[in-house]
């Protein structure tokens, strides 16, 4: 979509509709009948810690009237490490652990399983596949959980120190898992090559998404009671317009920067034998969406470095460079040079886009800390879900495709929207109907969600169990089967795992 039809909306039209929106959701929650509490009292003169420095095996009680579930006492939400932590109130959103853990197997799930069935794999470019909510989930649950953490808050600049050091010690762990060559039983290696290191991943991203949402959960969350529709609307305001401000410096950057013609360093011969130390990219284009020419990919060989980035990115796995596409395999007869250029599906054009992700999820947080009422939560969530799916698929109709490796604004709305809608159904089912046992290895999962994530991206099960892959596959008579229940087997493992280390008040904190 040419970025003149995106600058046609004035700010001032899109924040009036925004807000006469948001009136109109909130006055109807706040409308439903008995036993919904009006709202939680926001006061400002307790600070709530935001590192749990031991972990002391803690005592337990029900928080609701689930008779049948175990629940911590007095814990709130870690954003980062999800390992509980000192609060003010008698229970746990047990939904949003759920969440988390449900994150943490579909991660293995398509990690592992990817490869035998290419169609759960990451989108070869455009389009969308289970793998590739797996990042927004992460991010919306992070946002959800840094609502919660802030919604006490008295010492300003000492929670700021805490933020700014917990986000450095969160990239820094994701350029040991990623970048500081430690890459498992395949590719095992120790050492960092600071000439190729990769500097962003997973981690490294969701750090940004944190600093970011934390700081304006932080410093632009005005310290006002919320007793009505205009001042929930005043309390957030100048968080929803920093929010907007990084989606327009994407937008903008996206779509009008000028990429010019530019050259890589082949690896590889290509499939006509011409081997080359440097691969020529024809571009000298503005607005480009393409592989090979998009302003994402531009920033980071300029900032970062082209031996810094992804080097065998998921657009290898193209029409143009795959024959056995949407899955790898060899080069067609005169595929382009750019199928062996580097990309960073985490790089820092689209790591701005991406912590708009972690926006959408405070503002869902907000909702659990102003709306008591179960059935206030669940309408308010749904309808906010809905609308951004709806409008994910319109901005794809009319030329915003969906794209994770450049985080396009189409997918970003996607995304989340499905994101607040499974959180909406695994509260419906963990919360209200009380349905946990089924889902209690999940929570384990989403309670000590860092270390799975960690121990899981290591792959020590594998490493373990070497052989045990292709032992299921022989007697299964199926590459694919056999590799399927064998990470079955990998998340029940890692879910036994972190129940353990649940049950002796194990957690890893930043």
């Amino acid at each position: 979509m040419p970025i003149a039809r995106m600058s046609s909306f004035s700010h001032n039209k899109t924040l009036s509709i925004a807000k006469t929106h948001l009136e109109l959701l909130y006055t109807t929650a706040a409308s439903l009948p008995e036993n919904m509490s009006s709202l939680i009292d926001m006061a400002q003169d307790h600070h709530q810690p935001l590192i749990l420095q031991s972990s002391p095996r803690l005592p337990y009680k029900d928080s609701s009237d689930c008779g049948d579930e175990i629940v911590p006492c007095s814990l709130s939400h870690d954003p980062v490490s999800s390992s509980p932590t000192p609060a003010d109130d008698n229970q746990r959103l047990v939904s949003l652990d759920v969440f988390r853990g449900l994150t943490i197997a579909l991660m293995i799930l398509v990690d592992d399983a990817g490869g035998a069935f290419p169609s759960i794999n990451h989108a070869p470019w455009f389009g969308v596949t289970l793998a590739d909510f797996v990042m927004p989930f992460f991010l919306f649950g992070v946002g959800v959980s840094i609502s919660l953490v802030f919604k006490k808050l008295s010492n300003k600049p000492n929670a700021t120190q805490k933020v700014l050091l917990r986000g450095i010690k969160l990239f820094l762990l994701g350029l040991i898992l990623q970048g500081g060559y430690f890459h498992g039983r395949n590719h095992l290696m120790y050492g960092v090559d600071v000439g190729k290191i990769r500097w962003l991943g997973v981690l490294q991203r969701i750090s940004i998404a944190y600093l970011l949402a934390s700081l304006s959960e932080i410093w632009f969350v005005k310290n006002i009671r919320v007793e009505s529709p205009a001042a929930f609307i005043r309390k957030y305001y100048t968080q929803g317009l920093f929010a907007i401000l990084l989606c327009s410096v994407y937008m903008v950057l996206l779509y009008g920067l000028y990429v010019p013609n530019w050259a890589f360093a082949a690896s590889h011969l290509n499939s006509s034998g011409y081997a080359s130390k440097f691969q020529a990219v024809h571009c000298e284009v503005r607005g480009s969406l393409e592989p090979p020419c998009n302003s994402v990919g531009l920033i980071d060989r300029v900032i970062l470095g082209e031996n810094h980035l992804y080097q065998h990115p998921v657009y290898r796995r193209t029409k143009e460079c795959s024959v056995n596409s949407p899955d790898y395999g060899p080069r067609p007869p005169n595929s382009p040079g750019w199928c062996l250029a580097p990309f960073d599906p985490e790089g820092i054009l689209s790591s701005l886009m991406a912590a708009i992700t972690c926006f959408l999820g405070l503002h869902y947080g907000h909702i659990v800390v102003h709306f008591k009422g179960q059935r206030q939560k669940i309408l308010l969530w749904s309808l906010f879900s809905f609308p951004l799916i709806i409008m994910g698929f319109i901005l794809e109709v009319i030329g915003i495709p969906f794209s994770k490796p450049l985080y396009t604004l189409s997918y970003t709305c996607l995304t989340a929207g499905a994101s607040g809608l499974c959180l909406t159904v695994i509260y419906y089912i963990v919360d209200v109907k009380c349905i946990r046992k089924p889902t209690l290895l999940l929570q384990w999962m989403g309670m000590n969600a860092l270390i799975i994530y960690a121990l899981a991206a290591c792959e020590l099960f594998p490493a373990a169990v070497d052989g045990t892959e292709a032992l299921l596959q022989a007697i299964l008579h199926s590459r694919k089967w056999g590799t399927l229940v064998f990470v079955m087997l990998e998340i029940l493992f890692w879910g036994i795992i972190a129940g353990f280390l649940h049950m002796k008040g194990i957690y890893m904190k930043l």
